[in-house]
């Protein structure tokens, strides 16, 4: 099984912080239109808030009608006092026998007209049965005004502007109440009362009958036209109600984006907390390693005198206990002085000094600094007429010379081990360096910790030099990637910008 690990990858970790999340609300606005949210069955929250919508908006339609209703109830009531007083010096003649008083008629009959509709409005507006009582009285004012007038042809005009009125109340039932009513209403005034007045057409007689039909063609298109606008109404209502959910989930991913840079935010500041403490740790251990070189310089001085010393002291060299001490002093003391040294080049990095190099030779020079090991073959496939990239010569020889070592250490005893070291300029635009081994290989869990600091998996490993190489490759603007796998070797690539003298070019792997 291949593991894969990439340290220090700035190309690609620029582009991979590009992307965000998906655009989830360009899906919803789209299903908002009208054309489509009408060809799209809605679904069941979204169907049941447009059913509330619609009540809502209805019931507020037929309040404000009925609120309307008192106010026009109060002024036909009015207007037809005023005229029955006008018309009480000349009371109408009936057929046969004269009728009653006009200004009696307004009262008695306008009275229950404008007060029993207008209680139900007051008491319980938008109701059902305030609807129906308030059309019914509406074209029963009609009946009342042509009565009084003699049935002349202006009034009928009240007939057809009621129907009208009560058709506001988008309910189809009312108007067919309020057809029937005024049919009614108006045969039974012809029989009870008739009246020499004209007809709608203008001819004497006939005048109830054509109101009758006209009164029908009238309510059957207003009911047409208000089923209709209720249709309508219901289409706006589904339309409000998908916009409503857009909304919703807008307003849900508005908070998740809250909560989730919320989240980043406090992530952030204990990251900058934590590498300000580490800056502060980096700091002081920097002047700590630098303070302990002196004394562990003299130290392993004076431990070498001591040795040449007891050279030629009687039976010292014949004491293998004494003889012991010394080199674990000398040995530990060579530890020390290597790890301050190694944690002095992670703290400090020092300015690149970029030239052209041969990597053939730096790479032959890593191989012979590097300690032989039994069994183990280190090769230099390098090219000799390769081109020379601009690096820091020193600090990339170290470079190599940790992972030439980590590789020949890598080889478990009794395998022919194999180490080579590989160089070429790939498509003129990048060095790629490659050490190669046929160890053991990195397991996966610990292939993602192998550069972090102080992080070894050796006996006497400090944890330390990968990650000063991964450093250092990053200085020069380049990557290391690494593939392992267990039991077969790793590879190591170093990736080289080609840049002349630059080492801000992030190098793509």
């Amino acid at each position: 099984m291949s593991n894969q690990h990439e340290a220090d990858a700035p190309a690609e970790q620029s582009r991979a912080g590009q992307t965000g999340p998906p655009d989830v609300m360009r899906s919803a606005a789209s299903m908002a239109e009208s054309g489509e949210s009408e060809a799209r069955p809605l679904d069941a929250a979204v169907e049941a808030r447009a059913c509330a919508l619609w009540r809502d908006y209805l019931a507020a339609v037929r309040s404000r009608v009925d609120r309307l209703g008192v106010g026009l109830m109060v002024g036909q009531w009015l207007f037809v006092l005023a005229l029955s007083v006008a018309l009480s010096a000349h009371p109408w003649e009936w057929r046969g026998s004269p009728g009653p008083a006009p200004l009696w008629v307004a009262l008695l009959w306008g009275g229950p007209l404008c007060i029993i509709p207008s209680t139900l409005a007051v008491l319980r507006p938008g109701a059902g049965g305030t609807r129906h009582v308030m059309s019914v009285a509406q074209v029963l004012w009609s009946v009342l005004l042509v009565h009084l007038s003699g049935a002349r042809l202006e009034t009928y005009v009240h007939v057809f502007g009621s129907l009208v009125l009560v058709s506001f109340y988008r309910d189809a039932r009312v108007l067919v109440t309020a057809g029937a009513a005024a049919v009614v209403a108006h045969l039974l005034r012809g029989m009870v009362w008739p009246q020499a007045g004209v007809s709608l057409t203008g001819t004497p007689g006939g005048g109830v009958l054509e109101l009758v039909f006209w009164v029908g063609v009238v309510d059957g298109v207003l009911v047409l036209a208000c089923r209709g606008a209720t249709r309508e109404m219901k289409r706006v209502a589904e339309r409000q109600g998908g916009l409503a959910r857009v909304r919703e989930g807008e307003l849900q991913e508005r908070e998740r984006m809250l909560e989730r840079s919320g989240r980043e935010l406090k992530d952030s500041r204990e990251q900058v907390a934590r590498m300000e403490k580490l800056a502060a740790v980096g700091r002081l251990t920097a002047t700590v390693s630098h303070e302990l070189r002196n004394p562990l310089a003299a130290a392993r001085t004076a431990n070498a005198a001591v040795v040449r010393r007891l050279r030629h002291v009687d039976g010292a060299r014949e004491d293998a206990r004494l003889q012991r001490f010394l080199d674990i002093i000398e040995r530990e003391l060579a530890v020390c002085t290597s790890l301050t040294s190694e944690i002095l080049e992670f703290v400090r990095e020092r300015p690149l000094v970029l030239r052209p190099c041969s990597l053939h030779g730096l790479v032959e020079e890593a191989v012979d600094v590097v300690p032989r090991r039994e069994g183990v073959r280190v090769e230099n496939r390098v090219p000799m007429g390769l081109e020379s990239p601009w690096v820091d010569r020193e600090l990339l020889r170290q470079v190599l010379i940790n992972l030439v070592q980590n590789a020949a250490e890598s080889m478990p005893p009794g395998r022919e081990g194999l180490v080579f070291v590989s160089a070429e300029l790939s498509g003129g635009r990048a060095f790629h360096i490659r050490v190669t081994d046929n160890g053991e290989g990195i397991p996966a869990q610990v292939l993602e910790h192998i550069f972090e600091p102080l992080f070894t998996t050796k006996e006497h490993g400090t944890g330390l030099g990968l990650p000063v190489v991964a450093s250092t490759v990053r200085q020069h603007g380049g990557t290391l990637r690494v593939e392992s796998r267990e039991g077969e070797g790793s590879v190591f690539t170093i990736c080289l910008p080609h840049a002349r003298a630059s080492a801000e070019v992030a190098c793509s792997s």
